[in-house]
């Protein structure tokens, strides 16, 4: 099909908000999945996110669309003249009719929360628009703000839509007054729909047709050999190797051409060049402007590398040289993505040491599928061989744990999280640590920093107070409030106080006073209200210390963090108090402590478990009960000299100390 027929695009939202019901609805409407396969949230297929009903990972389908009526006779002449393809397919008339026309939809479904932002960076840069959409009863929230900066720095086409509008509780008319004066348009630019009902979807299709342009050629080469594909996406599958999720914008690709990737100098295979539809579907090949797959049949997991460019390779049996060499010249790879960096850091360890090997197997193959995701070996005293792996968030950690256990029947420990943290030694050394196991003698620091954070919180006016004194509790620097609301006529300034308008404040905090309960806590003192979406900003100096805990006097590695150390009495008082309610009782008494430089600061004891020796008695004096329970007592601590034996610390002990 012409690339004028195609049309790429993406749905952005915050959380919640409606993406995968719409999604729904875009697959019957079109017809793509027959209605005795359809299920809610179809594109979702990971069982842990129909669990959660979030979107983790994203999701492309293709659809055919016809449209019927006479009236949208929508692809604009602008549009067309405007495009680098407009003369090559020889649209040299005005009268531009497409009723009766047949377009290939190709769409991308995108997770909505903060620690997910990648997955939508990349399938942006595959698209050429974006549908901005809104719940109808909760507004303008902070990850709809943040993706749609992103879709600004993309230059895409948006289409703003307001979501959910069949609820008893919609303000369809406040919703559109704040998406226009967010995005300067007008209010008639803005669809209302139901993902739920199907209203108003027909006519968003139509829009998409209409607003978003068709793919164009970045290359003035058209030969079969400039082949350019982006890699958006991978999964691996243990038959056919690695399967590249990829964007063709320039040449062609079909089942059996010889591929090279132009970045990790692979070389391989088109073992099968299919489309979504939304299961892997085989077809004759992809052509410029298409969304596809190709299963390149690489067992090296690194060789696929998301943001990579696939080319094709030259034939080189005359000159000899080296593929890359060949291409390299006439072959400019695409520019990919700005390279992830993790803002959280925690320990992967297998709770069984034989199963290394498999946890190595195991999140080789999670990076094929999560390009967020980074894992360095590391080896630790206590827990043996595992590694050091990097997060978006404490969400995005709990996520790779479950599919560890779950896709990869891998049971690990995870250590305390923590941030990255710039060392600067004595003698002027300077490096990076990425755990409290890392944590240099206090001696030798000349200074230590931390990353900061900007952020947006989103929330109803009535708790502005509540929430700026939360962020500033976490060491927030205040930047500036903005008002979600249209600017006011006649200087009424009366009317902030008549309706519920919603704020954006702006603060700078560390990333460590989010990592563990800010966002709860933010939920909590705004009712459920407020939103945040944040943004790594720079590195600034810290007082920070490391806190140890020792359980039955043995000092347990993986529950080390780093703390401020004005706040390191508190932060080991929450510790010990949620091992306390965690850790199984024993036939001994175990003490749980925190230590902070050889001072305990913070202690707890979990009581052993007694037998009821005076459940015999049944008269006498009170010394008959005394002399069993004395006897008892002794026989404990005989028990306790000849060792206590080792505590085995429960994986919701590791769990409790992440969420104290």
């Amino acid at each position: 099909m012409n690339q004028v027929n195609i049309r790429n695009f993406c749905i952005i939202a915050h959380i919640d908000h409606g993406k995968s019901t719409l999604a729904d609805r875009f697959l019957e409407l079109t017809g793509t999945v027959e209605k005795r396969y359809m299920k809610e949230q179809l594109l979702d297929s990971m069982d842990i996110e129909r669990e959660r009903g979030i979107t983790i990972k994203l999701a492309p389908v293709r659809m055919l669309y016809e449209i019927r009526n006479s009236k949208s006779e929508i692809l604009n002449k602008s549009q067309i003249l405007n495009s680098n393809i407009s003369n090559s397919l020889g649209f040299r008339n005005s009268n531009l009719g497409f009723a009766g026309s047949k377009f290939i939809l190709n769409l991308i479904d995108t997770p909505g929360h903060v620690d997910f932002t990648y997955e939508v960076s990349r399938s942006l840069a595959a698209v050429e628009g974006a549908v901005l959409l809104t719940d109808a009863t909760q507004g303008v929230q902070a990850q709809t703000i943040g993706n749609l900066y992103l879709a600004i720095e993309q230059n895409l086409a948006i289409i703003p839509v307001v979501n959910k509008i069949d609820l008893p509780n919609a303000e369809v008319k406040k919703t559109k007054a704040e998406l226009a004066h967010l995005l300067g348009c007008q209010e008639e630019e803005i669809l209302c729909v139901s993902g739920k009902t199907g209203q108003g979807v027909a006519e968003l299709l139509e829009a998409i047709v209409e607003r978003v342009p068709p793919p164009s050629s970045q290359s003035s080469v058209h030969s079969s050999q400039s082949l350019r594909a982006l890699i958006f996406d991978s999964i691996y599958d243990k038959y056919r190797g690695a399967v590249a999720y990829v964007r063709v914008f320039d040449g062609q690709v079909k089942k059996g051409d010889k591929i090279s990737f132009m970045a990790t100098r692979s070389q391989g295979e088109a073992l099968e060049v299919g489309y979504f539809a939304p299961k892997l579907t085989p077809g004759d090949g992809l052509s410029a402007g298409e969304i596809g797959y190709i299963v390149t049949g690489l067992r090296d997991l690194s060789g696929c590398r998301v943001g990579d460019t696939i080319t094709k390779q030259l034939n080189n049996q005359a000159t000899k040289q080296p593929v890359v060499q060949l291409f390299s010249g006439s072959v400019v790879p695409l520019s990919g993505y700005k390279e992830v960096k993790p803002m959280v850091f925690a320990g992967l360890f297998p709770k069984e040491g034989d199963k290394y090997p498999d946890l190595r197997e195991a999140v080789e193959k999670l990076k094929l599928n999560d390009a967020a995701f980074t894992f360095e070996s590391e080896r630790s005293g206590a827990l043996g061989f595992g590694f050091r792996c990097g997060f978006l968030g404490l969400l995005h950690l709990e996520i790779v744990e479950e599919r560890l256990r779950r896709e990869h029947e891998v049971e690990v420990i995870t250590t305390v999280p923590s941030v990255a943290y710039r060392v600067t030694r004595t003698n002027g050394e300077a490096y990076t640590i990425k755990g409290a196991q890392e944590f240099p003698d206090p001696s030798s620091i000349e200074q230590i920093e931390e990353p900061w954070v900007k952020i947006d919180v989103v929330a109803p006016r009535e708790y502005l107070g509540a929430v700026m004194q939360l962020v500033q509790e976490k060491r927030g620097v205040y930047v500036n409030t903005e008002y979600l609301a249209p600017p006011l006529s006649g200087g009424d300034a009366r009317r902030l106080e008549a309706d519920n308008t919603r704020v954006i404040l702006h603060y700078e905090l560390p990333l460590a006073a989010i990592l563990v309960d800010f966002y709860d806590k933010l939920k909590s003192v705004s009712s459920g209200y407020a939103s945040l979406n944040y943004e790594l900003l720079n590195y600034r100096p810290t007082d920070v210390v490391r806190l140890d805990i020792l359980v039955a006097e043995d000092p347990v590695e993986a529950l080390a963090t780093i703390v401020y150390a004005d706040d390191a009495q508190a932060a080991g008082r929450k510790i010990v108090a949620a091992l306390k309610d965690t850790i199984p009782r024993g036939q001994f008494e175990i003490k749980i402590q925190a230590v902070l430089g050889g001072k305990v600061v913070a202690s707890e004891r979990v009581k052993p478990f007694r037998k009821d020796v005076t459940a015999k008695l049944y008269g006498g004096d009170v010394t008959r009960k005394m002399k069993l329970l004395e006897k008892q007592k002794r026989g404990k601590q005989k028990m306790i000299a000849r060792g206590a034996g080792k505590v085995d610390i429960p994986p919701e002990a590791y769990l409790a100390v992440l969420k104290r």
